[in-house]
């Protein structure tokens, strides 16, 4: 968890302050020159769909900054790539692309293991797979939707997951939100940790189910709302709950931090509640043969009950699974909605995660696959070593390939992003309301394309962003005494 010093918290709250006061006065201000022409032009009858308190902080903050984020790109996202250069002439609130590019190290993508640039495995099955099937099914999976390509995945995936079925999906994010609620409903009970995945939470919300929150990766705390939440039982009723999933996710995306999923496993054992693993960021990326943190942390997958991964970060395709029980996977083919309504997966995107995960397996007759798995552990540890002993304060564990460095002050998100891009180094800030108001943060994702040669290029410019826009919230470790650490 974050400790925020008390210097940096009343900073950046005195920061919001004042945007929100200018902001406020601006909005009274504009209120009182446009009151005649609004006057004549609102519609009798109608609320207005954007409400002032609703839409400030995206009209007063965020278009200020909008620059940042939502840009461009003109090529795969590789560990180099083409970033469209945009202008505005009213102070952001609109933005213009033009046809020039500028190539930048890319830190921002998911692209773990380097599948999402032409791959000389699996871009000629891709190739291939596109003139045998078209781009689209143009059905759901239980009508025209499913081709041999979609089965062989789902078997692949379960194969190696370690699970005994798999279902895909068309999107990692409903994967998450069509699912939850397919799987439990009123009457039951979801314990879900605190920094889950939006996805995870509209899930959860529009299940039906009671939800309870446990601090972030706390066993500890995760007993005590179950200890608690089972001896109350249902609100009014107080009878016994239906069923209770506690949800967690192997890498949190916005923290960089593994799950302490031996403990929470020991935990949902003894209480008698079932395991819900979202590997969204941790399959393909972690673990010796990329199998996530079940195989990273020494847990067996007989001990998870749902396995949900996605297919849009190690793999470089789109998508999402779920594997499980025969018997749960079955139900879900009958009851689940964006398993009976979407339109399934196309063809090529679903040859692209088979080629990938035959890499990664050694299926392919190369080593690739394991040269690709531990360049992205031994990348993802360089990189984060680097920027904690430069006086970073970096979140995350060793072995994850998501390592956030807070920013907190909001001039700095924008100052950081642009002076970045400016040196043609392309990363992702991320604030409210995907992080904590105080909390904001440059989230790196370090690839296997990358070489150490960039690495070290990202280290340079990110080191002399730091020092300029004043982010290095520790001491940077001295030269003499990183000597010392090599030569032991």
């Amino acid at each position: 968890m974050v400790r925020l010093p008390y210097l940096t918290a009343l900073t950046t709250l005195f920061s919001y302050g004042l945007l929100f006061a200018f902001g406020q006065m601006r909005d009274f201000f504009r209120r009182l020159i446009d009151w005649s022409k609004s006057k004549s032009k609102d519609l009798k009858g109608y609320a207005p769909i954007c409400l002032g308190l609703e839409d400030f902080y995206t009209r007063r903050l965020y278009l200020r900054i909008q620059d940042c984020f939502s840009r461009p790109i003109a090529s795969a996202p590789d560990a180099w790539f083409d970033v469209v250069d945009r202008y505005s002439n009213d102070n952001n609130k609109t933005l213009h692309r033009t046809s020039n590019t500028t190539k930048c190290l890319n830190l921002g993508s998911y692209n773990y293991l380097g599948f999402a640039a032409a791959d000389e495995y699996c871009t000629p099955h891709v190739i291939d797979s596109l003139k045998k099937y078209s781009p689209s099914t143009c059905s759901v999976r239980v009508d025209g939707g499913t081709t041999n390509l979609h089965t062989e995945l789902e078997e692949l995936v379960a194969r190696f997951v370690g699970k005994p079925a798999a279902l895909l999906f068309g999107m990692g994010y409903v994967t998450n939100s069509a699912i939850i609620p397919a799987l439990i409903g009123k009457g039951g009970l979801i314990i879900s940790d605190s920094l889950n995945h939006n996805s995870i939470v509209n899930g959860a919300r529009g299940s039906g189910a009671a939800v309870r929150v446990f601090q972030h990766n706390s066993p500890s705390h995760l007993e005590e709302v179950l200890r608690e939440q089972i001896a109350e039982g249902q609100p009014r009723t107080h009878r016994p709950w239906k069923k209770i999933i506690v949800i967690v996710e192997g890498i949190y995306s916005m923290e960089g931090e593994l799950c302490k999923l031996p403990e929470i496993i020991a935990v949902c054992k003894k209480y008698k509640a079932y395991t819900y693993l979202d590997e969204a960021h941790s399959i393909g990326a972690v673990g010796k043969s990329g199998r996530g943190v079940c195989e990273l942390l020494g847990v067996d997958t007989a001990d998870v009950d749902i396995m949900m991964g996605t297919f849009t970060k190690s793999f470089g395709s789109c998508g999402g699974y779920i594997a499980a029980s025969k018997e749960i996977i079955q139900f879900l083919k009958y009851t689940c909605p964006a398993h009976l309504y979407a339109t399934s997966i196309s063809p090529p995107a679903v040859q692209q995660v088979i080629s990938a995960i035959k890499v990664i397996l050694g299926e392919d007759g190369s080593n690739r696959g394991a040269q690709k798995l531990a360049r992205i552990r031994e990348n993802s540890n360089f990189f984060r070593s680097e920027l904690q002993k430069m006086g970073f304060e970096v979140l995350g564990d060793n072995d994850s390939p998501v390592m956030p460095i807070m920013l907190y002050n909001p001039a700095k998100i924008p100052a950081f992003s642009r002076e970045c891009l400016r040196q043609n180094v392309a990363v992702v800030t991320v604030a409210f309301p995907a992080t904590p108001l105080l909390l904001a943060r440059a989230r790196i994702c370090i690839s296997a394309s990358h070489s150490r040669e960039d690495l070290v290029k990202g280290l340079e410019v990110i080191s002399k962003v730091g020092d300029l826009v004043g982010i290095k919230y520790f001491p940077a470790e001295s030269p003499k005494l990183a000597e010392q650490k090599k030569n032991l």
